[in-house]
């Protein structure tokens, strides 16, 4: 069927040790088990580029802005932003 993976399974005695496999025995003989993958440190969007910091500091400079008396059509001009999009920013907790 299109869009259906098959799951294909490994024999634990074809991956584990033999002393790890005989004290999974112990748990969970006959059963099949899913071993989830390590947790590992999760890279977000624009991290690597730097991007994501870039567009941290730009907004807290419209924050700025605002706190000191620009108005968001100034904003929106200035940064190249819709109004939606600064008032997003600057009404951000």
């Amino acid at each position: 069927m299109k869009g259906f993976s098959v799951l294909r399974y490994l024999n634990a005695k074809d991956v584990l040790p033999p002393e790890l496999l005989a004290e999974i025995q112990e748990y969970a003989a006959g059963t099949t088990l899913y071993i989830p993958r390590r947790e590992e440190k999760r890279i977000h969007w624009g991290q690597l580029t730097g991007v994501r910091e870039q567009i941290h500091k730009r907004n807290r400079v419209i924050a700025d802005h605002y706190k000191n008396g620009v108005t968001v059509n100034q904003l929106m001009d200035e940064f190249c932003l819709s109004e939606a999009s600064i008032k997003k920013i600057i009404y951000a907790k």
